[in-house]
């Protein structure tokens, strides 16, 4: 028995063919789809129409990602939960791979797939906790971009530990999908919901560790991510708070920092957030005018 929640927000276009795809891939297995919807515009109650047995959560405001997903957690009731990105494409036996890996493995708090971009490339979902380099040399930084080589970038992204024929110990998992065991959830408490969005799944792995459990990296089973569909609706937004959020995973987890640290992480992250909304703008408005659209449908 299996609870998987997708938190949507104006990607229901995406989200019909996520859900589409866990049902081609659930082979039997007994599953209950959440969708908190965070009031998106995009007439979600498509989803209603196409899938009744979707239990669907319509909010009045955008809650943000962990006050939607303990939403979710709190209604279901089956021992794994499945955090899901309304932008991704299961895999065939991806439910009974995991499964079977978690039943034999009942020190595994939570499990993390290989996840792949639309083009079959490996995205960095298996990390080291962050630290001050992980700014400038985290999955998605120039630095990294530059040079993907770097012992900085190795040392914070994981993924490349393995050679995809077997599971590794991690720090934590990308939220995009994480299954994580329900009796795992009762032990930490749920996601922390004063993260909006971003850094809470990093925040719910430390915590998993911390009391005992472990954290997994799994290649044997994969999804495809279509990244970025709801934080695209609100570049400056979704930038912001990825900044902010990092900002108090920070603060929380170092909170013996001398008083110059905490304003000195602050500037940092703010030059950094300029930086990152007008590269990013840049890079939506050529991609918009210039470049070939999503072969996912939006």
């Amino acid at each position: 028995m299996l609870d998987i929640i997708i938190v949507n927000y104006n990607s229901t276009g995406y989200l019909q063919q996520c859900i589409t795809s866990i049902y081609k891939a659930v082979n039997g297995h007994s599953i209950n789809i959440f969708v908190q919807d965070n009031a998106s515009i995009d007439n979600v109650d498509r989803i209603t129409d196409e899938f009744p047995q979707v239990r669907l959560c319509k909010n009045e405001e955008n809650l943000g990602f962990a006050r939607a997903v303990n939403r979710a957690i709190s209604e279901g009731t089956s021992p794994y939960v499945m955090l899901l990105n309304p932008d991704t494409c299961i895999r065939e036996d991806f439910f009974q791979t995991v499964l079977d890996y978690m039943e034999e493995n009942p020190k595994t708090g939570a499990l993390g797939p290989r996840i792949l971009n639309h083009d079959g490339t490996i995205q960095g979902s298996a990390r080291s906790f962050p630290t001050p380099f992980t700014a400038f040399f985290g999955r998605n930084s120039i630095m990294t971009r530059l040079f993907p080589g770097s012992r900085f970038s190795r040392k914070n992204i994981l993924t490349d530990r393995t050679d995809g024929s077997k599971p590794i110990a991690t720090d934590w998992v990308s939220g995009a999908c994480m299954l994580v065991r329900r009796e795992t959830i009762e032990d930490v408490g749920a996601l922390d919901e004063r993260f909006f969005m971003y850094w809470e799944d990093a925040d719910w792995c430390r915590r998993m560790i911390m009391n005992g459990w472990r954290v997994v990296y799994f290649p044997m089973a994969s999804v495809v991510h279509y990244i970025g569909a709801s934080s695209n609706h609100a570049l400056f937004r979704s930038t912001l708070e990825f900044h902010r959020s990092a900002y108090f995973l920070y603060c929380k987890h170092n909170k013996s920092m001398s008083w110059v640290a905490r304003p000195f992480a602050a500037f940092c992250l703010s030059v950094r957030f300029l930086l990152c909304v007008c590269v990013r703008s840049k890079h939506l408005i050529t991609r918009r005018y210039c470049g070939p659209r999503s072969p996912y449908p939006a």
